[in-house]
């Protein structure tokens, strides 16, 4: 199928000098967090120098391949510091000293309780800059989330970094419940070059927030074209329907509405079987859920499956099911990136009206979208995806064109690399970063 002209195709790679990029996250590897991984791989496609830093791993039970296949345990760099506040204290000495040989004054500023408060009080300043010691200065600090970016601020203002300093915020960094939130930020809003929210959503919030419009752009996470192939969808005469959800079994996926509204269809008739991946506190809960509502023996929860997995249950999926919803502490989503690689395989969607998602998702027309918790308003969508076979396929089409059009990893990845040459480019300022934002936002 010959892919639509995308909005963005005006971006191309620069073929200027290899950038040193500093990625700055919270843990790393993640195995839900692909779209850290695309941009980090994808930025090395392009030539870059990345080196990764992160507080810890999480801990997950397998590893991206992607992790291997680009040796990026080799240029990862851990915090170090101890979790237990009592070996904080005592490895302390340890850290100053390996710190003092190399930055002796962001030693010393990492200790202002005055000005850095519970980030000095808590060590955390400390350990990066000890961390940070033997780092020559970077072109870009790019950290993902807010509240990384808040720290990373300050380690560039004591000097244990330096570099032009880019902010992908996600939606959690912005929505759950933060104490003076408006106040958080405002140390980063004054002090970085370039923020970057992944929807138009979460622009206008974190203007909101302070932050300068002009620095302040929606650079969009996306998904590789190349390992979703596209089927164009098709409903088999007498099989059962196949869902399909993917993520972590928390309070914002709305998995529970997910499963009372399979119930509810499945009460109707409709032959169907609900595949549940990810893993996560409200496992247990929602297993429960499931024999309650007497869809046990169609409903199978497969904890956490590597990519090739996913890709695979998605060939053989008729409808991917994302009930989103703002949890009890106020967080929400970004753009779930299953959502964009459903799409992209012909898969069809069903999912809220939550955050950016309808960005993504026009309800009707590439996918629909229920209220959030509206366990009816989902059920009618499923339903009117098994009945109307030919709606069903020309949703795929559209689905595919959408993301092809505005969420090609590829094509965002170019476009990220011209967001940090603009900034290290001598006069010119970050709002006409901007403007090419805006210039290609407006073509899509």
């Amino acid at each position: 199928m010959r892919e639509p002209r995308s909005a963005y195709d005006n971006v191309r790679a620069d073929p200027g000098r290899r950038l040193r990029v500093a990625m700055f996250v919270h843990e790393f590897p993640a195995l839900s967090e692909t779209f850290v991984l695309n941009q980090i791989t994808g930025l090395i496609d392009l030539g870059h120098d990345v080196t990764i830093f992160a507080t810890g791993a999480r801990g997950d039970p397998m590893m991206h391949p992607d992790v291997h296949a680009y040796g990026l345990l080799n240029r990862l760099h851990y915090r170090g510091m101890p979790e237990s506040r009592v070996a904080r204290v005592l490895g302390a000495p340890v850290a100053a000293v390996r710190c003092a040989f190399r930055r002796p004054a962001a030693l010393v500023k990492s200790l202002n309780l005055a000005r850095y408060a519970g980030d000095a009080r808590s060590l955390s300043l400390l350990y990066w800059s000890s961390c940070l010691r033997a780092q020559e200065k970077f072109d870009i600090v790019h950290c993902h989330f807010g509240t990384v970016g808040r720290e990373v601020a300050f380690l560039r203002e004591i000097g244990a970094i330096g570099g032009k300093l880019v902010v992908s915020f996600h939606g959690v960094d912005m929505s759950a419940c933060l104490e003076d939130g408006d106040k958080l930020y405002r140390h980063l809003f004054e002090k970085g070059d370039l923020f970057l929210p992944i929807s138009d959503h979460w622009r206008q919030r974190l203007i909101g927030m302070g932050s300068d419009p002009p620095r302040t752009c929606v650079h969009r996470m996306g998904v590789d074209l190349r390992r979703f192939p596209f089927q164009r969808w098709t409903k088999a005469a007498g099989r059962a329907m196949e869902i399909l959800t993917v993520g972590r079994l928390v309070e914002k996926k709305g998995i529970e509405y997910g499963l009372r509204a399979v119930a509810q269809a499945a009460t109707r008739g409709m032959p169907l079987r609900y595949s549940i991946v990810g893993d996560g506190p409200l496992r247990d809960r929602l297993e429960r859920l499931a024999d309650d509502l007497g869809i046990g023996g169609q409903t199978t929860f497969l904890g956490w499956q590597d990519q090739e997995r996913v890709i695979e249950m998605l060939r053989t999926s008729d409808i991917l099911l994302a009930p989103s919803v703002t949890d009890k502490n106020g967080d929400q989503e970004g753009i779930p990136v299953t959502l964009m690689e459903a799409m992209a395989s012909g898969v069809l969607v069903v999912s809220t009206r939550h955050s950016g998602i309808p960005e993504l998702v026009s309800s009707g027309t590439t996918g629909f979208l229920a209220e959030e918790r509206d366990v009816g308003g989902i059920a009618h969508a499923l339903d009117t995806l098994i009945c109307d076979p030919g709606l069903g396929e020309r949703m795929s089409v559209a689905a595919r064109a959408k993301v092809a059009a505005a969420f090609d990893i590829g094509v965002l990845n170019r476009q990220l690399e011209a967001h940090y040459r603009m900034l290290l480019s001598s006069g010119v300022p970050a709002a006409s970063s901007a403007s090419m934002w805006r210039a290609a936002s407006s073509a899509d």
